[in-house]
């Protein structure tokens, strides 16, 4: 086998003797197996690539080139201060403006400190008389701008010595990776920190800006790569860190609104948990409390009347009436139950069980991933949900009337006797009693009720139905069934019409009617005073209960404007990408 040699003139080059040396080694070669082999390795262009390097530097090596000078930025200065006392004409100027130049400036330091081979920071001698025992130490030197550093210190209860207790990821000192968790902290600046207070040395730090020198003792514990992937949560309350008197560091704090979507950078604090908002291009993280440790807080605060349903009324309502209007293009009123009776309208809901929303009466985070329809995909199931006389069933109806075949609505079920004008299966899905007490029992209703010793209710499959002829499926209904409809089969998109203040709601409805419960005929009758605070308070407890569950809010201040706003989120659920449970990607 011919020896590798690099040579240069006549001699055969490193490169050249690649190239050629899979067909000299060819007569060596048993199999065809080993040939096809060597010629895939010796011809591969990276190898090539590299080689051809290797003799480019090989080369320059050979040549030597020495700097003419080592102090070339010197040499400017001194011929900068020498200019600056002739007289300065035309020439002499501009040569003055180029030296002056940053770029210029630059280049010969970077040609300095080429020619020197000056590579190394110059660290100090170390000194004679060091004590083997002492404990090692490193100086480190952060750039701090107007960014915090990205890390919190503590106390040691133990030894009193100041330690740093987090570091933020994605800040100062988790980008330069020279200050780690358990580091005990012994001057900053050159002040010594050991008899002072945590709250003293942030201050000192918060108050520098430029270079900032630690001395620190490293810790002895190594640090764990984090493992974590990419998790993203969507926040079901607001948060202000400055209002948070348990938060450890309230700067380091991230605040959100309900509704933000976050990205956990941390989980290594069971009860701090390290965050950003979802799209932020600064790499800081901020800490957030961590679910546990929210939902411990939530329950220990709320009183427990506030998860229990909405009470009913004793007053006249509006709107709820069992019986259907007959409207055109098939839409009918949606199902209601009468609450002017309290002893025949025993309220009663069934939901179907779902047991990701056990603590939902508790909301903290949901962990949430980007999801968009597929065109093969069932559509999203749409639940309304609204006070009575908001106008909820109004949107509705100009929904339907605007598409009949892209849109739809529930058949309700119902145990009472069918009428001459009716037909099953249009205004109603007639069945027994026994019938309708067997599919309760086995939770095939989404919710139901009795009224005057008949049983009405909306069947889970009824929503099965509308989806299975590829229509959206428009469903109000009761705002406490919501979160038992939030399954993977389903994937509710849900929106809350909301009504306008009370002013606009007295300017806005005085001349309107709404359907009175008051008699089976369904007699529309004018708002009242009473209807509108009703209307108000009502929706205030459905946000304040229910709202974490709610996926769009609009206002019906005007009908118009409303329906607009409501057709224009219709249209983005069929073609956007939404952040939804990550329990509704996977079966």
């Amino acid at each position: 086998m011919p020896a590798l040699s690099a040579g240069s003139g006549n001699e055969t080059g490193l490169y050249e003797m690649l190239t050629a040396l899979p067909a000299q080694l060819q007569p060596h070669v048993d199999s065809q197996e080993d040939l096809t082999f060597l010629w895939d390795m010796f011809g591969e262009k990276s190898l090539h690539s590299l080689v051809k390097i290797h003799e480019k530097l090989h080369y320059y090596e050979k040549q030597n080139p020495v700097p003419i000078l080592h102090g070339a930025a010197a040499l400017a200065n001194d011929l900068a201060e020498e200019l600056q006392s002739k007289q300065l004409n035309s020439e002499i100027q501009e040569l003055l403006k180029l030296l002056s130049k940053p770029n210029l400036q630059a280049l010969l330091s970077v040609h300095d400190t080429v020619a020197q081979k000056n590579y190394d920071p110059v660290l100090p001698p170390m000194p004679d008389d060091i004590d083997d025992e002492e404990d090692s130490v490193k100086i480190i030197r952060l750039v701090k701008n107007r960014e915090p550093l990205g890390a919190t210190i503590k106390k040691d209860e133990h030894t009193g010595a100041i330690v740093v207790a987090r570091i933020m990821r994605g800040g100062a000192a988790d980008r330069s990776g020279l200050i780690h968790v358990g580091d005990e902290l012994r001057e900053v600046n050159g002040i010594p920190v050991e008899d002072k207070r945590p709250e003293e040395i942030i201050q000192i730090l918060a108050q520098s800006q430029g270079a900032i020198t630690f001395k620190i003792i490293p810790s002895i514990k190594e640090d764990v790569p984090s493992k974590e992937g990419k998790m993203y949560i969507k926040a079901l309350f607001d948060y202000d860190p400055f209002e948070d008197k348990a938060i450890p560091c309230k700067e380091a704090g991230l605040s959100f609104k309900k509704g933000d979507i976050l990205q956990i950078m941390s989980q290594d604090d069971a009860t701090w948990w390290q965050a950003k908002h979802e799209g932020d291009a600064n790499p800081r993280a901020g800490l957030i409390p961590s679910k546990h440790f929210q939902e411990r807080r939530f329950a220990l605060r709320r009183p427990e009347v506030l998860v229990q349903p909405l009470k009913v009324s004793n007053r006249k309502s509006y709107e709820e009436t069992v019986e259907c209007e007959e409207i055109e293009a098939g839409f009918r009123r949606s199902f209601r139950l009468s609450r002017k009776d309290k002893k025949t309208n025993k309220s009663m809901y069934e939901c179907k069980k779902s047991d990701q929303y056990d603590t939902a009466d508790v909301p903290t985070y949901e962990e949430v991933s980007p999801y968009r329809r597929q065109n093969n995909e069932k559509y999203r199931l749409v639940v309304l949900v609204g006070p009575v006389g908001v106008g909820l069933n109004e949107l509705k109806r100009k929904l339907l009337i605007s598409d009949t075949q892209h849109y739809g609505v529930t058949v309700p079920h119902t145990t009472r006797a069918r009428r001459s004008q009716e037909s099953d299966g249009v205004e109603y899905i007639f069945i027994s009693k026994h019938l309708f007490e067997t599919d309760v029992q086995n939770n095939k209703f989404i919710e139901y009720g009795e009224y005057k010793n008949n049983y009405y209710g909306t069947s889970i499959d009824s929503v099965r139905s509308v989806l299975a002829k590829n229509k959206v499926c428009l469903l109000d209904v009761q705002p406490h069934t919501v979160k038992h409809l939030r399954t993977l089969e389903f994937k509710p998109f849900v929106i809350f019409i909301k009504p306008p203040s009370i002013e606009r709601l007295r300017e806005t409805r005085r001349n309107a009617k709404i359907i009175s419960s008051r008699d089976d005929q369904g007699t529309a009758k004018p708002f009242t005073e009473d209807d509108f605070q009703e209307m108000i308070k009502s929706a205030q407890i459905m946000e304040s209960q229910y709202g974490h569950l709610f996926d769009k809010i609009i206002v019906n201040d005007d009908l118009t404007v409303a329906y607009n706003e409501l057709k224009a989120t219709f249209d983005k659920l069929e073609t956007d990408t939404y952040w939804v449970p990550v329990s509704w990607l996977h079966s």
